[in-house]
């Protein structure tokens, strides 16, 4: 029986800023172990019995970045699928985009496992039993959730309440799904017995959801379809890309999966289970990572600490000292800093609204930025100057591209650059440079096989990043 993972990555975790960022969302976060969360979904997926394909649905500026995190863990080479949402329209869409493309390549008696990106499962084993049970009532016609068993009364989460004492070899149906609740609330589900935290993770024989969906939620079915028959198709020997069309996507209605189905649906079944399950939505869930020392303080990083406890630092790059806090989150990065009490960690979202209401590129971008070549680093922003340091990947080329406000100039700190600039065309070596003027058409390719390291020193009157136009290149994202 075929089984494809489908990895949702659409979220931006404003919970977990400085960190994760929109360029830079909570699923590429690197975990005390050195592996992030969409590494470790992808690994957990594909050690499932009968997987085929993965297949992940993210924003089409997330794809390279994606590939790259894969291909680091993906030693067996197993299949991998995208589709690319120009932006987003919420789950029901991601779902239904999924199931009709998996119907074309695998046929409807295919199962679709459906994962968020960013949630981190510890019990491996479990979470395999749990699945190989919702597989088994999908295969019957069920839509199946994976309920958690509740280990307090968390206002945080939405609940599933279960029929009780109905099993469903191995399963419960549905009655009902609950909104977050008050603590009140909460505590009487955990007494209960028949409540389950709703994990957003679901297994479907993919025919019958999209049946189900044609039945409750038609218009989504529909303005999928019609954006699927609108989109790019990139195929090769084990990889699929399918970049959905803008223009027609963006009349899909913006509703989520437990909306448009899993609350209408008579089909409904829940796979009760304790997997270690966590979605790790604030720094309080990031701190319980790291082991604490004898005053309750979790360290990430060089930290010094005097008549301290109870705090969280996480700070990589240079040392912290902590003297007479606690119960202190301190989040450390090149160019932000979060001070914050662990009983507000969930209002962190909030100084998120406001950079972006202040149109503020902080939300946005890390100092450090991915790019489908490689990444730049900017070091120094001044007055009509900006100083980045730029590295490109092993055969990997930037676009051929032009400035209209700023000139460049390109000193090779290590490995060997090929620069177009205007008509010539030049080789450099470490410690040899290149001056671009603006309006010259340039190009930047790295020939070998280590890392090309170099600083490019910007100026002009406006150095913002929109000011490119691309003629080729080799990513897709020349200007129409």
């Amino acid at each position: 029986m075929e089984l494809i993972p489908v990895i949702l990555s659409g979220g931006v975790g404003s919970r977990l800023w400085p960190v994760s960022r929109e360029a830079h969302p909570k699923p590429f976060m690197a975990l005390p172990d050195g592996q992030n969360l969409i590494q470790k979904t992808f690994l957990r997926a594909a050690k499932l019995e009968g997987v085929v394909e993965v297949l992940t649905v993210t924003n089409r500026e997330l794809l390279f970045k994606t590939e790259d995190e894969y291909r680091a863990i993906n030693s067996n080479g197993l299949a991998q699928g995208y589709i690319l949402e120009p932006f987003g329209r919420n789950t029901a869409a991601a779902v239904a985009a999924a199931a009709l493309q998996l119907k074309a390549v695998h046929g409807p008696d295919a199962h679709m496992l459906v994962l968020a990106a960013d949630h981190l499962i510890q019990d491996e084993a479990a979470f395999a039993s749990a699945v190989a049970k919702a597989v088994n009532l999908a295969a019957k016609g069920w839509l199946v959730t994976f309920g958690i068993q509740p280990q307090y009364p968390e206002t945080g989460f939405g609940y599933i309440e279960a029929a009780k004492g109905e099993t469903l070899e191995g399963g419960l149906q549905v009655e009902r799904f609950v909104e977050k609740p008050d603590l009140k609330t909460a505590e009487s589900y955990v007494a209960a017995g028949n409540y389950f935290w709703n994990s957003g993770m679901f297994c479907f024989r993919v025919g019958t959801v999209i049946d189900e969906l044609e039945k409750h939620a038609p218009d989504v079915v529909a303005a999928v379809a019609q954006t699927l028959e609108q989109s790019r198709r990139t195929t090769a020997a084990g990889y699929s890309c399918l970049a959905l069309d803008a223009d027609t996507f963006a009349n899909v209605p913006d509703i989520s999966i437990d909306y448009a189905l899993m609350e209408r649906s008579d089909k409904v079944a829940t796979i009760p289970c304790d997997i270690g399950w966590s979605d790790i939505g604030s720094w309080n869930a990031v701190s319980d990572l790291t082991a604490p020392d004898d005053l309750g303080n979790r360290f990430e990083g060089e930290v010094f600490a005097h008549g301290s406890r109870n705090n969280y630092v996480n700070s990589e790059g240079r040392l912290t000292a902590l003297v007479g806090v606690e119960d202190l989150l301190v989040i450390d990065t090149p160019d932000a800093v979060l001070i914050a009490h662990k009983d507000h960690a969930q209002d962190v979202k909030h100084i998120v609204g406001q950079l972006k209401a202040k149109g503020h590129h902080l939300h946005l971008l890390h100092r450090t930025v991915h790019r489908p070549w490689g990444t730049y680093t900017t070091l120094e922003n001044g007055e009509r100057f900006k100083i980045k340091r730029i590295v490109v990947k092993p055969g990997a080329s930037l676009s051929l591209q032009m400035h209209h406000h700023r000139s460049e100039h390109w000193i090779v700190v290590s490995g060997m650059a090929v620069v177009v600039n205007d008509t010539q065309e030049l080789m450099l070596n470490t410690n040899e440079s290149t001056f671009i003027r603006a309006g010259h058409k340039h190009r930047l390719k790295n020939p070998g096989v280590i890392d090309l390291v170099l600083i490019e020193v910007q100026s002009g009157d406006y150095l913002g990043e929109d000011d490119i136009v691309r003629f080729e290149d080799n990513y897709g994202r020349v200007d129409k």
